[in-house]
């Protein structure tokens, strides 16, 4: 059963049994109180706004069928991952405090999904350690595997991790929608023109589709999972 999206450039049609949701690093790091964004002085205000338009979305595409994938922005604990000496990776993420605290260290409270969006079971989490969430990863293998062909996106932040992924799966002929208010940006929200709307005209015009959460829950509502989905 294919349903039929209201979005920009034009409507996009899927099938749910074909489209995967990615969660993308929605953890508490970048979206929590004590989390590495609000305890270098980011306000983490629009990315809190985005959960609980997202808890909806991932309540709908569970009973729709829809495979969840989760990423989580994390690094081993003697930042083996982070990258070499002289890598601007680890030059970038030691400027916010990895490795001099508990800041994107895997296995830790800092990682995990914040509360509110918690992973249920049969849902898929994947660890990476660069903004996209296909370098180096099994997402790709995760999602071949079980024939999707369209990606959801909601997450943070939107002009990093969330659009560094959606490139990704846009050269791997991945069809691509983003929810743009369950997706969001800290630095510089509160500016006039911010990266979460560069982003987004960027991704209508040359990589996938935008829409509101609600085009999306107005159609998954129609569906139903199927049995084996249950």
């Amino acid at each position: 059963m294919h349903i039929t999206i209201d979005a920009r450039p034009q409507p996009l049609s899927v099938d749910p049994r074909e489209t995967a949701l990615i969660a993308v690093d929605m953890q508490n790091d970048f979206g929590a109180e004590g989390g590495m964004f609000a305890s270098n002085g980011l306000p983490i205000e629009a990315a809190r706004a985005t959960i609980a338009p997202t808890s909806r979305v991932l309540d709908a595409a569970r009973t729709a069928g829809m495979t969840i994938v989760y990423l989580k922005m994390e690094f081993a604990r003697d930042l083996s991952n982070l990258g070499g000496p002289d890598a601007p990776n680890r030059e970038k993420h030691l400027g916010f405090g990895v490795g001099a605290s508990n800041f994107l260290i895997e296995g830790t409270w800092n990682t995990e999904i914040v509360p509110e969006l918690a992973p249920q079971p049969g849902d898929v989490i994947i660890s990476k350690h660069r903004y996209s969430g296909f370098f180096q990863t099994e997402l790709d293998r995760v999602l071949r595997e079980r024939e999707i062909r369209n990606l959801v996106f909601v997450g943070w932040t939107t002009s990093v991790c969330v659009e560094s992924t959606l490139r990704d799966a846009f050269f791997r002929d991945y069809r691509c929608l983003v929810l743009s208010d369950c997706t969001a940006e800290v630095v510089g929200s509160d500016l006039v023109r911010t990266n979460h709307d560069a982003s987004l005209l960027v991704i209508e015009a040359l990589f996938g589709w935008v829409a509101e959460s609600e085009s999306l829950l107005r159609v998954l509502a129609q569906v139903s999972a199927p049995p084996a989905a249950r």
